[in-house]
């Protein structure tokens, strides 16, 4: 069964035309819910939804590390984050490190691998919304030490790290990452974003 997902005031998206719920509800929140629980449906669903997404060729080079809250792996995946995501992420219900793999079986470069990675991701993040939970993408990941702790081989690059939970309080949250969560979202104009017939020409 889909849930809404409760969007505060200044998160959900203010575009020019109407767009889908899922996407104009997406953010990225750090305050989440400590006592949330993924389930093993749940969870397995957002790896289906990442496993359909377009790919170059349909090479499917996205590859992803996950645990839930509780788990062993979660805590390792946790020991890799930046200092300052690990103080927030503890409340995850659930982390993952997405991996692209660069090489095919021949040694040889394959291409937009970590572009299929971004759009697995996205799948990802939109089904965790549409089942009323957030997804929260971050770089801020130690990826040699994704590496050393997870035995990445040659071939494969850590790109990005995701915490997923219910929305919580911000009241635990510091001071800064406070600002940040009750800040209105803010988008470039489509003006900056499209352009027609020469570079800077707004299409709209």
């Amino acid at each position: 069964m889909t849930e809404d997902f409760h969007v505060p005031d200044g998160k959900a998206a203010e575009s020019s035309v109407p767009l889908h719920p899922l996407l104009a509800s997406r953010w990225s929140p750090r305050a989440l819910d400590p006592g949330a629980e993924l389930d093993d449906a749940g969870f397995r669903a957002l790896f289906e939804a990442a496993r359909w997404a377009p790919s170059w060729g349909n090479t499917q080079p996205a590859r992803y590390l996950a645990g839930r809250r509780g788990e062993p792996m979660f805590d390792r995946i946790h020991g890799t984050l930046s200092r300052g995501n690990r103080g927030w992420t503890e409340s995850a219900s659930a982390l993952a490190i997405g991996v692209a793999r660069t090489l095919d079986d021949e040694g040889e470069p394959l291409p937009y691998g970590e572009y299929g990675v971004a759009l697995a991701t996205q799948n990802l993040v939109l089904q965790a919304v549409a089942e009323g939970w957030a997804a929260h993408q971050m770089a801020g990941f130690g990826r040699e030490a994704v590496r050393a702790e997870f035995g990445v081989p040659a071939g494969y690059e850590p790109v990005v790290a995701i915490a997923i939970g219910r929305l919580g309080s911000a009241d635990g949250l510091p001071d800064r990452l406070r600002e940040k969560e009750s800040a209105p979202r803010s988008r470039k104009s489509l003006a900056e974003l499209v352009f027609t017939d020469r570079w800077g020409t707004p299409q709209f």
